[in-house]
């Protein structure tokens, strides 16, 4: 079995896989302060209620963009895996060229999504990730990855709006409300977080789209890619496992070379 892991700012997600098959994922909570011991217990519980048991678990892939977790995960891998686990970055992805002026400033995270969309569709492609922070990364009809955007995700920017505007009340923002035209405090708010961020979504696309030299499949991923893909008018499809595949994707041609 392959453990894969993304670390995220806010979240992290794991996932087992038997060959190709994704058998079981889970997402929680990312600890900066946690140790490897208490990880460890965290999985184990995990795997229990799977019976997925740890000794069958024989290689594991990790993309993070939590510093202080590398060492946190990499002595839980050898410790309780009785491996060193393999880490993405811009080298990992060896059948994907990175054109940023410096790859190594590319997020891991960003490369597996590119890594996992391009196998997927084999076209020139937009993969937008809603998390922390919401990314934008172009890859072109030939696999190679051109760059991108970053803005602020939705809940840092809400976080913002209900910590500076002292009278406006934190909202649900995980549904979208059926008009634009609030007809309360509420309601007005979580139109203007959700197209307002859909607006943003669909310039941004249709600017990179302009850059672009070949027509452009738009996907998303993350948390809130389900709902944004309902209200933003260029997203074509939502891959809810895309990391999680870009990172096993990854592992076996590390594996195979």
């Amino acid at each position: 079995m392959l453990l894969v892991i993304d670390v995220g700012n806010t979240n992290t997600v794991l996932g087992i896989y038997q060959g190709k098959d994704l058998i079981r994922d889970w997402r929680i909570r990312t600890e900066r302060n946690t140790t490897e011991d208490e990880f460890n217990l965290l999985a184990a519980g995990l795997f229990a209620g799977s019976n997925i048991r740890t000794r069958d678990v024989r290689a594991t892939i990790i993309s993070s963009v939590v510093p202080p977790m590398v060492n946190i995960l990499d002595t839980f891998c050898r410790k309780y895996l009785n491996h060193a686990p393999h880490w993405v970055d811009a080298k990992s992805a060896s059948g994907m060229p990175i054109l940023y002026s410096n790859p190594a400033e590319v997020g891991a995270d960003r490369i597996v999504n590119a890594v996992g969309a391009y196998e997927k569709y084999r076209c020139a492609l937009i993969v937008i990730d809603f998390g922390t922070a919401t990314t934008f990364d172009a890859i072109s009809a030939k696999g190679e990855y051109l760059g991108g955007a970053i803005s602020p995700g939705i809940f840092i920017s809400a976080e913002a709006l209900f910590m500076k505007a002292s009278k406006l009340p934190r909202v649900e923002i995980f549904s979208a409300p059926s008009a634009v035209i609030g007809k309360d405090t509420g309601g007005s708010m979580q139109s203007g977080i959700i197209y307002g961020y859909a607006g943003l979504v669909d310039g941004i696309v249709n600017r990179m789209r302009k850059e672009m030299d070949s027509p452009v499949k738009v996907i998303a991923t993350g948390g809130l890619a389900p709902l944004m893909s309902d209200v933003c008018e260029n997203i074509e499809a939502s891959e809810s496992d895309l990391t999680l595949e870009g990172l096993r994707i990854i592992y076996e041609k590390l594996r195979d070379r």
